[in-house]
């Protein structure tokens, strides 16, 4: 497969896709090292992946370089690296903690039975990650799983592959690991392959490519993880601090272009500040610089099909008697798509803007007179993913975060969830199902739990069921 440079548009990465009897080799091989590194305990575990953790660091300019490529972005793949890194040795730090307990209690039905709670690993767990932070969404599923006890069979986006290359290069030179994760290179049909020999699935991701892995799933009877899209609202209260709001909507809005699901993509404002919080956000947009000028905070789009979507969102909502009040245009500049973000008004539901995921840094404003009207403009989407209140009285925004059908809610902030870890939080909605990659279960869905009752009393006996 041929991958696109996200700054020049040229197509100068050639990527080797695995066969589908690759893949299943891989599988079996991860199969048959797994019972080993289950029975090998915790510790060894922590010990092997806090080493490989060294070894990434040592890797740690040409992983970024890859990452840099795959991105166009070059401060945010220093952030993302050492915020995977983080995330690798918190989750050895804090997995002991994490464990449930294993002495064998008494039944509350019946005390003579004595109950003892086993936790098994899915033997091998398949990671489909996506393009838009691709080590950090690799690895967030891959490393709780591998903790866990299980392999684990990971296959990252076509779209940004190149950081695999020094990724796999340091497991293949780290024995303890090299066993137990086997990289998949690949795209659709890869993807397949690999929920049909994974145990238990993680899918990050659109919605519909999570639909169509859910019912995969559920015709083999595995489980599957699913942290899908989202299209997050913001609500702006008349006496939140505007300075503060327009800071973290920006961005949240904008920071990577927009391309993060947990990005803010609707703001409904309180129509007696919604004009000075307008007027301040272009003001802030107005000092902002593409990253190929020094100081530039604004990469480019990775994805052109992602380009052409966002583009058309913002072409339906001017059809529809929207008005925009910066960018709006996704320029072509040296073969890469680049846009400003996007300030529109005069939004409404009908338009793709304010109801499908746009993945871009748009920032549509609308108004509402009550917090009543404000709960239901935020509430009336298909997603769930996580949301924002700005208010400086804390009781009245946390009586507002409690109402907004969403897992994580971010106050007088937005988009907390990219860098809070250690709070579990579910997606609502169409924005995913089943447990939190975060917190303790973040690391505990990885598990099948077994029950062994042992009778220490005499068993019942069949007369007990004898008529009077």
């Amino acid at each position: 497969m041929q991958v696109r440079n996200p700054r020049t548009g040229e197509y100068d990465y050639h990527l080797t896709v695995d066969r589908l009897e690759d893949i299943r080799e891989k599988a079996i091989r991860l199969r048959a090292a797994q019972k080993q590194w289950n029975e090998a305990g915790l510790d060894h575990r922590i010990s092997v992946i806090s080493d490989w953790a060294d070894r990434l660091e040592q890797n740690k300019e040409s992983v970024i370089n890859q990452l840099s490529i795959d991105t166009g972005r070059n401060k945010i793949s220093k952030i993302e690296y050492e915020g995977t890194l983080g995330m690798i040795r918190g989750r050895c730090h804090t997995v002991k903690s994490m464990l449930p307990p294993h002495e064998p209690r008494p039944s509350f039905i019946d005390p003579n039975v004595h109950i003892t709670q086993q936790y098994i690993p899915y033997p091998v767990v398949g990671v489909i990650s996506p393009w838009n932070f691709p080590m950090l969404l690799a690895l967030i599923d891959a490393i709780p799983a591998l903790l866990a006890g299980s392999s684990v069979l990971l296959k990252a986006s076509e779209v940004t592959p190149r950081f695999l290359d020094p990724i796999e290069q340091s497991i293949v030179v780290h024995s303890g690991l090299s066993d137990v994760i086997q990289i998949i290179r690949g795209g659709a049909e890869a993807g397949r392959e690999v929920i049909e020999q994974s145990d238990a699935v993680c899918f990050t991701g659109s919605v519909a490519t999570g639909q169509k892995i859910a019912a995969h799933c559920a015709q083999r009877f595995i489980p599957a993880f699913l942290e899908l899209g989202g299209k997050d609202p913001a609500i702006v209260l008349e006496d939140a601090d505007i300075e503060i709001t327009s800071e973290a909507i920006l961005r949240s809005a904008a920071g990577a272009t927009g391309q993060a699901c947990q990005s803010l993509e609707r703001v409904y404002a309180d129509e007696k500040i919604v004009e000075h919080l307008t007027q301040t956000l272009l003001e802030k947009i107005s000092t902002l610089k593409y990253n190929f000028h020094q100081g530039g905070a604004l990469g480019p789009l990775i994805y052109d099909k992602q380009a052409s979507i966002i583009q058309s969102h913002i072409d339906d909502a001017l059809s529809k008697g929207a008005i925009i009040h910066s960018g709006g245009k996704v320029e072509n500049m040296n073969g890469g798509l680049w846009i400003m973000p996007t300030v529109i008004t005069q939004v409404t539901h009908d338009m793709k803007v304010m109801t499908e995921e746009t993945f871009g840094p748009i920032i549509p404003i609308m108004t509402y007179s009550d917090e009543k009207e404000a709960i239901r403009l935020a509430n009336d989407s298909i997603f769930g993913l996580s949301a924002s209140v700005f208010s400086q009285n804390i009781e009245r925004a946390h009586h507002l975060a409690k109402q907004i059908d969403a897992g994580g809610i971010s106050i007088n902030d937005a988009s907390l969830t990219n860098k809070i870890f250690d709070v579990e939080k579910n997606a609502f909605k169409y924005s995913g199902i089943n447990g939190s990659r975060m917190g303790r279960d973040g690391f505990l869905r990885f598990f099948r739990k077994k029950a062994l009752m042992n009778q220490t009393g005499r068993p019942d006996s069949i007369l007990m069921q004898s008529e009077e």
